[in-house]
């Protein structure tokens, strides 16, 4: 692969993404107590020390600024309407736009090294730095909905690099709407004493989404009643996947039937999670942050042509913005 002019090959992928943790991230980020911290919780020291290399290893790694600016651009709903109590909430739109001009002015590719923190006990393996790449995303991503995937690539030195990359979780921001507006209702009825039967507005808001959610799924499916991969027309085994997220869409998007596919479970979390999209042309493209083994058993290839996708005007509008903020390219 070729990255900021460089040629790259891929050796591996960690299979386990990293969860942006509160404890990392700067003070406005934050919504617990503390400062913020630079270790971050990888993953089991034997999963690792295979990754990275063994007890003790200082590695070289790198972001791409572009990767930067994807993620602030996925995020950015977040940063209007928060669905948690960052510190600096009331500073959030401002600080975006800060954010995205300290990212603009940055070189494309910025590196960075990681070390083993292998003083710390137990089982769980962490990593720490004090380099400028890894505190760019300490500065810049939120907690809890925010996660890393690292690549393992080699240079044509044959020397290995990894490359870290930034995602906005969105299954994890629309739960955590969801139990926002679920809390607030909940504590609205008990400020102002009203009985159990009552509904309060905030309550009316996720009866009638879930009344929109089913409207959408029966709409998809009359359009197209069978996953386009595996054929599967069985609805219990089906499901209605929003292309762009349904928590950043607007409220028509919500529960516009456009805005979807009909998936079977594996290919619909493919294409939630941004492993998978398709292009204009209705042929698959699959993610390089899938490991080369699991690709192999996915059951789907690279440039696969999907004939029966559905795939008019409407939804190509909407996979441009998949392809450019979902998709793990």
């Amino acid at each position: 692969m070729i990255i900021a002019g460089q040629k790259f090959s891929i050796s591996d992928t960690l299979d386990s993404s990293i969860t942006v943790p509160d404890c990392l991230v700067k003070r406005n980020n934050k919504i617990g107590g503390g400062n913020g911290e630079a270790k971050l919780y990888v993953t089991s020291k034997a999963s690792m020390y295979d990754f990275f290399g063994g007890p003790g290893f200082i590695v070289r790694c790198f972001i791409l600024k572009q990767d930067l600016v994807d993620y602030m651009n996925a995020i950015h709903l977040e940063y209007l309407h928060p669905s948690q109590s960052y510190r600096g909430a009331d500073d959030m739109p401002k600080l975006w736009k800060e954010r995205m001009k300290t990212i603009n002015a940055l070189p494309e590719l910025i590196e960075f090294n990681v070390k083993d923190q292998n003083q710390i006990t137990g089982t769980r393996g962490y990593v720490k730095s004090s380099d400028f790449g890894y505190d760019i995303i300490r500065e810049i991503s939120l907690p809890l909905v925010s996660y890393i995937s690292v690549m393992r690539l080699t240079d044509n030195s044959g020397l290995p690099i990894f490359y870290w990359k930034l995602f906005a979780d969105f299954d994890a921001i629309s739960d955590k709407r969801e139990a926002l507006v679920y809390t607030y209702g909940k504590k609205a009825e008990k400020s102002v004493g009203t009985s159990k039967s009552k509904e309060t507005s905030r309550q009316k808001e996720i009866r009638y989404a879930r009344i929109g959610q089913g409207l959408y799924r029966e709409k998809l499916l009359s359009e197209c009643p069978f996953c386009p991969i595996t054929m599967i027309n069985d609805e219990r085994l089906l499901i209605a996947s929003h292309i762009k997220p349904w928590a950043v869409s607007s409220e028509t998007e919500k529960i516009d039937h456009k805005n979807g596919f009909v998936l079977s479970p594996l290919y619909d979390k493919l294409f939630d999670r941004g492993f998978m999209t398709f292009a204009e042309d209705r042929r698959i493209i699959l993610s390089n942050w899938i490991s080369p083994a699991n690709k192999k058993r996915l059951g789907v290839q690279e440039g696969q042509f999907v004939q029966m996708l559905p795939m008019d005007e409407a939804r190509q509008e909407y996979m441009k913005f998949h392809r450019a903020s979902v998709f793990k390219g």
